[in-house]
């Protein structure tokens, strides 16, 4: 009996904007890999994201493990960008007083 070894590639797909997701799922590299860093196992994972399977979830850790460095400049890119887009928004809808405003909204509503 033999066993045919092949080297497979993780089940990883580029969407529209760059973002990496796991086969044809709408689940992100970037949920995966920050969940098993916050110490979950990949059945935890799996469990955690009924979308992909067990094994997607074992070959994307293990792409990872073998990856580090790359996977890691993804995920600061990525954070980076999360930074900018939350910093436009927080130019075009100033959060400031924001508490003040919807209180005083609520306390205008629940006046007869």
């Amino acid at each position: 009996m033999t066993i045919d070894v092949a080297a497979e590639t993780p089940p990883l797909s580029a969407d529209a904007s760059g973002v990496l997701r796991i086969g044809s799922s709408r689940v992100t590299l970037d949920s995966v890999i920050s969940t098993f860093l916050d110490g979950a196992t990949a059945e935890e994972i799996a469990e955690r994201y009924p979308s992909i399977l067990l094994s997607q979830v074992y070959a994307v850790i293990a792409y990872y493990l073998s990856h580090t460095t790359e996977v890691d400049d993804y995920l600061r890119g990525r954070e980076q960008h999360a930074a900018e887009v939350r910093r436009a928004n927080e130019r075009l809808f100033d959060p400031t007083g924001i508490r003040a405003r919807l209180m005083a909204r609520q306390s205008g509503q629940d006046s007869p």
